[in-house]
């Protein structure tokens, strides 16, 4: 049993640590963090008297622990999340404790199996207009990852808003990034000044935030005033509905942190699946041409429906690779409450603890030739065959994602819909990688279109 200094880990540069090589090429870092010193390592960064230190576990095992077998010991108690909640509120990815458990009680209803198929006429309006406007593209060539990120925008907002999703589509486009900048560089920083200071980030954010707030906080008014007059099925709608065993709601506030939640994680999550398992099939064109002929016989005259989510294995796979090789969710930081021993290694309470999809989905335990693009991998049979955390890219254990079926319908069938309509070739072929608050592209992720038929 080793105590927490003895946990391997990279020495670093004398005074900073590991600072430059977590800020430089993080990634990359941890993949050799796994390599070098096993699957819980210690990371020393930042100068004397602003030191942080923190903990990266990337076994299966490991992940089990702290998202499920221990859950309780492991809360989203750090500076990221912290900032998290203070840009885009106290909803059910931030809240703790009674906060979340009363919210997931109020929204677990909106998300069952039948009620997210009811939104499937949604994705599909926004995929087919997508596919349209793809014929129209100029030269055939887009960026996977921009148009990607638009269209998931507007498939959450639309089932969010219904007809209101044209005046929150721009600004939460516009606002987005900027916040999640902010967020990610002062969730990692180890000073943090006021937010009232008037720096020019500040300042940027407190625009951003304001604009983001404003529209949801419109939309959300306006439905109050007619509420009775006009009774919609939106999720806004459903929400505001919502109701306890004691029947109390969401109030106005709560209301609207939970729509930031969903159009965050509903959009962002989904597209870099989508961008990135595009992007894969430009590059690989014989699981391109399986993926066709799948979506052909599925689709071929119409648009899709939730019972096609069943019928199109083969893209299923092909998005689940895409999200073993590239998840939204690189890293999952949570922090111990009491002392726990995670394999082998003495953590102490109050540590940093942090999962990595990024690493966990590459560990060459688990994964053959881990870098290849293999859809097969997720063949029914050899999923069974594998830990049930060496694949996490929705969490576990009870803080699992509560729209892991609705981001597998919305991407599956759009994929669905844009293999059916066009030939993809990569015109990128190497995109270079940043980590946000969710994984990105950090340069171009051109392809060429050709319509099909």
């Amino acid at each position: 049993m080793t105590t927490a200094a003895q946990i391997p880990g990279p020495p670093g540069l004398p005074l900073i640590g590991s600072m430059l090589d977590l800020t430089r090429r993080p990634l990359q870092t941890y993949l050799a963090a796994r390599r070098d010193y096993g699957d819980v390592v210690r990371f020393v960064a930042g100068p004397p008297g602003l030191r942080a230190e923190f903990f990266m576990v990337f076994s299966p095992e490991g992940a089990h622990q702290v998202l499920a077998g221990e859950a309780a010991n492991f809360r989203k108690d750090n500076g990221f999340y912290d900032e998290l909640r203070t840009s885009i509120g106290n909803g059910l990815l931030t809240s703790q404790d009674n906060d979340y458990q009363r919210q997931r009680r109020l929204i677990q209803p909106l998300f069952t199996r039948r009620r997210v198929d009811g939104y499937v006429d949604a994705i599909a309006l926004e995929a087919d207009a997508l596919t349209e406007r793809w014929r129209a593209v100029p030269g055939g060539v887009v960026d996977a990852a921009d148009e990607m990120s638009r269209f998931a925008l507007r498939a959450v907002a639309r089932i969010l808003f219904g007809s209101d999703v044209e005046a929150a589509v721009e600004v939460v486009h516009r606002s987005f990034p900027v916040l999640g900048e902010y967020i990610l560089e002062r969730g990692f920083s180890p000073v943090r000044i006021p937010r009232a200071w008037p720096t020019p980030a500040n300042r940027r954010n407190a625009e951003a935030q304001r604009d983001l707030y404003g529209i949801c906080d419109q939309i959300i008014a306006e439905r109050s005033a007619r509420a009775g007059a006009v009774e919609t099925d939106d999720l806004l709608a459903l929400l505001a509905r919502a109701r306890g065993e004691d029947g109390a709601g969401l109030d106005p506030t709560e209301l609207r942190d939970q729509v930031l939640i969903f159009l965050l994680a509903g959009h962002e999550t989904t597209a870099t699946s989508l961008a990135f398992g595009l992007h894969l099939l430009a590059r690989h064109p014989e699981e391109q041409r399986r993926a066709q002929r799948e979506a052909e016989a599925v689709l071929t005259g119409r648009s899709p429906t939730a019972a096609d989510l069943e019928a199109l294995p083969y893209i299923t796979q092909v998005l689940k690779e895409a999200m073993r090789l590239y998840p939204a969710a690189a890293l999952m930081g949570r922090r111990s409450v009491a002392e726990t021993v995670i394999g082998g290694h003495v953590v102490p309470a109050g540590a940093q603890v942090i999962l990595a999809p990024w690493v966990t989905h590459r560990h060459p335990d688990h994964w053959a030739d881990p870098d290849r693009f293999d859809p097969d991998r997720f063949l029914p049979g050899r999923e069974k065959e594998r830990h049930r955390y060496a694949w996490f890219p929705f969490g576990g254990g009870p803080r699992a994602c509560i729209g892991q079926h609705f981001s597998m319908l919305e991407a599956v069938l759009a994929m669905g819909v844009l293999l059916r309509d066009f030939d993809i070739e990569a015109v990128d072929h190497e995109v270079a990688l940043a980590q946000g608050i969710t994984l990105r592209a950090d340069s171009p992720m051109r392809i060429r279109l050709t319509p099909r038929g």
